[in-house]
């Protein structure tokens, strides 16, 4: 990732004769340089790269698997690209007198360092009643200032706490942007998002962006209320109307005007029911009657079309 090497392996359990390690293991790093294309061969002359006491390599341990991550510097990294690396890895424990008693050699991996970009920049958001849409900026130059010719798509990471290393991926694009549909709305979320670069079998990625927190806000009314029909019975006017099919509806609001009036809102606490008996009309009125929902969030819909009743028996 970036000018970052990670490399991971699982530390042995038990010594040669099947006894069970009870010392504690040194770690090291062997490395050395073929060209790219060539094979290696059968035994490689490795040379030490890295050494690392067990205070060292703790950190990057989960159990028995170690994933450890070293950052090259500027020269290092350009120095690497030259050639593709050979990488084994070696334990010890310390004997008699401190001797040192090496394992084995571990098999060896090849390693090919890609040129990759530096961090995407420019994330920006929207919010949309089905995903949080994402996008950002392509990168327009590699580390070494060439151009980004083995860009192959991004990986974006997600995490609800923002915190390091609570990222996980949530998904891949090969366009500078994507749409998150595993959201609530009212929760907060981070995103990091990197660019991956490909040639032949090596895959890289660049580094992460900066983290990027959207709250998803819920802004978006439900549907407006349809096919309110009213009837005039003995002393009060019956509506009805066809329920609204939102997961996140709270109730209805009910208006009513008169001709030429202010239309007045007629109950206080949200409907939960679509059906209103309104028994404060007055005989030989004409009342306009429209329908409004409300969600969760307290978004409210356009109104109903209206629909208009004579108060006469």
């Amino acid at each position: 990732m970036g000018r970052t090497v990670e490399i991971r392996f699982i530390l042995p359990q038990q010594a040669t004769d099947g006894e069970r390690l009870t010392k504690p293991l040194e770690i090291e790093l062997l490395r050395s340089q073929i060209p790219r294309g060539s094979a290696p061969s059968a035994a490689p002359t490795l040379a030490l790269w890295l050494k690392l006491l067990p205070d060292q390599w703790a950190p990057y341990a989960s159990e028995q698997e170690i994933t450890y991550v070293e950052r090259l510097s500027e020269e290092q990294f350009k120095a690497w690209q030259a050639a593709d690396s050979i990488i084994a890895v070696r334990t010890l424990t310390r004997g008699f007198r401190h001797r040192p008693i090496e394992s084995d050699f571990s098999g060896v991996v090849r390693l090919r360092l890609l040129d990759v970009s530096g961090s995407i920049e420019g994330v920006q958001s929207q919010i949309t009643e089905k995903a949080i849409k994402l996008r950002w900026l392509p990168p327009a130059r590699t580390l070494r200032g060439g151009q980004p010719l083995y860009l192959a798509g991004y990986r974006i990471y997600k995490s609800t706490t923002g915190k390091p290393d609570s990222f996980n991926l949530a998904g891949e694009s090969q366009e500078p942007r994507y749409a998150d549909t595993e959201f609530e709305f009212g929760s907060a979320y981070s995103y990091e998002v990197r660019a991956v670069f490909k040639e032949s079998t090596t895959t890289a990625e660049s580094e992460s962006s900066p983290p990027y927190q959207v709250i998803a806000r819920d802004t978006f009314p439900p549907t407006r209320p349809s096919s309110l029909t009213a009837l005039y019975t003995t002393g009060a006017v019956e509506l009805v109307w066809t329920a609204n099919t939102e997961k996140d509806l709270a109730g209805y609001y009910v208006y009513r005007r008169e001709n030429g009036g202010r239309s007045e809102r007629l109950n206080k606490d949200l409907l939960r029911t679509p059906i209103l008996r309104d028994a404060s009309v007055e005989q030989g009125r004409v009342y306009i009657y429209q329908v409004t929902a409300v969600d969760l969030s307290k978004n409210e819909s356009p109104p109903s079309e209206e629909v208009s009743v004579e108060t006469q028996n």
